[in-house]
């Protein structure tokens, strides 16, 4: 009979080294993840200040580019605007609202395709073809940049959140 006794004894001891070493490698488990997340949350932060100075920059190249050209939009045809500047000589070129290429360039009405060297531009026109994809790129880009600043932000508040839930499933 002692000897049934040593043994469930024996049995019982490792049964409780067992469950506070498993206990000890869960609260281990939250910690590392507790760092992870926090981790991840300061990373999060820092991107979204760097695609908010990246983005603050593109508005002021967009600022400076925006007065050379005229808004345009007709509200009942069309879903995007145009910024618009024309020359004298009659070339006209737009460059849509949202950003998507290409820059369109008109003459008398005519569309014109290809490059500004085979267009038969002179140099002002050129400048202007070239301000015009100019600022498509910097609407594009702040297009993007708008994007990622969401995403982040998105990402931002799960951190939070896990970390919230984290803190009070510790208290």
């Amino acid at each position: 009979m002692k000897k049934y006794y040593y043994w469930f004894m024996l049995v019982c001891m490792a049964a409780l080294v067992s469950c506070s070493s498993s206990t000890s490698r869960l609260d281990q488990y939250h910690a590392e993840k507790h760092q992870q997340d926090s981790v991840a949350l300061v990373e999060q932060q820092r991107t979204l200040v760097y695609y908010q100075g990246q983005l603050d920059s593109l508005v002021q190249v967009a600022d400076s580019l925006l007065p050379l050209f005229q808004y345009e939009k007709n509200e009942k045809y069309e879903d995007a605007g145009y910024y618009v500047v024309e020359s004298r000589s009659g070339l006209r070129v737009k460059v849509r609202d949202d950003g998507h290429r290409p820059v369109l360039v008109y003459r008398e009405g005519k569309r014109l395709e290809g490059d500004p060297e085979s267009m038969g531009l002179n140099e002002n026109e050129r400048t202007m073809v070239e301000r015009g994809e100019h600022l498509a790129i910097v609407i594009s880009d702040m297009r993007q940049f708008e994007q990622l600043i969401q995403q982040t932000n998105g990402k931002i508040n799960m951190y939070q959140l896990r970390l919230e839930r984290q803190d009070n499933a510790q208290q």
